[in-house]
C-alpha cells in the first residue's frame, strides 16, 4: 500500500511547528526562499519542505 500524501498546512501551523510568531514567518516569506505555495490569498506549506529548509541553513539568512 502506498503512503498517504503529506497534507498542506497553514502559516499558523508552520509558526507553531517552528516556535516563532506568524509575523516572523511572513518576514521570512518576503526576505528569503522559504518553501511555500500561494493558493489564492493563502500561503500553504509542507512541513517536510520547511524542515529541509531549516536544516539546510537557509533560514539563517
Amino acid at each position: 500500500m502506498s503512503e498517504a500524501p503529506e497534507k498542506w498546512v497553514s502559516l499558523e501551523d508552520v509558526a507553531e511547528h517552528l516556535g516563532v510568531t506568524k509575523e516572523t514567518v511572513r518576514v521570512w516569506l518576503k526576505k528569503s526562499e522559504m518553501p511555500a505555495h500561494r493558493v489564492g490569498r493563502l500561503w500553504k506549506f509542507k512541513l517536510s519542505e520547511i524542515d529541509e529548509w531549516v536544516n539546510s541553513g537557509k533560514s539563517a539568512l
